[in-house]
């Protein structure tokens, strides 16, 4: 792995720490706010049932209450999360670029199915992930499915220059 691949795994890394504590931070406000356990506790009351206290809110659930009220931090923990991502599998297949042409196409597969999940939202944050889920997803999609094309051109015009074209069983 070159030096410019540690750094920039450090630097996304050291982003995604501090973006997580400050999202953190920011969605332990649920605690004082009980009118909004009901429709934010979500990983609560799936382990606990009804959330009567704020002692049986789980850590968990501060990050859906940033989500949905402060997203800027989330969103960071998001594009960062996004970017190790996929430059582990850059650096992972980058043997292999039909793979990894996969491997981004599928990533964009994922955040446009996640963009469904949260598109009826009321909340601001939740608005702002389902835009970022989509475009995420459409421009991961794009760069795979380019790939792909420009790869098809690379080899139908490699064979018009050897004039090996094929066309079917008639040739």
């Amino acid at each position: 792995m070159s030096f410019k691949m540690i750094i920039q795994l450090i630097l996304a890394s050291l982003l995604l720490v501090f973006s997580t504590g400050a999202a953190w931070y920011e969605g332990s406000a649920i605690e004082e706010v009980p009118w909004e356990w009901k429709h934010t506790a979500i990983f609560s009351q799936i382990a606990n049932g009804q959330v009567e206290d704020r002692y049986d809110i789980l850590q968990i659930d501060n990050f859906v209450y940033a989500t949905k009220f402060a997203p800027t931090f989330p969103l960071l923990m998001l594009l960062s999360v996004t970017y190790l991502i996929i430059l582990i599998g850059y650096t992972s297949l980058k043997s292999n670029r039909r793979v990894f042409k996969y491997f981004l196409s599928g990533i964009g597969a994922l955040f446009l199915v996640l963009s469904g999940f949260v598109s009826n939202s009321p909340t601001i944050g939740l608005k702002i992930f389902f835009v970022s889920f989509l475009l995420i997803g459409i421009l991961l999609v794009g760069i795979g499915l380019f790939g792909f094309l420009n790869d098809r051109t690379k080899r139908t015009s490699r064979e018009s220059e050897n004039g090996t074209i094929h066309r079917g069983n008639n040739a």
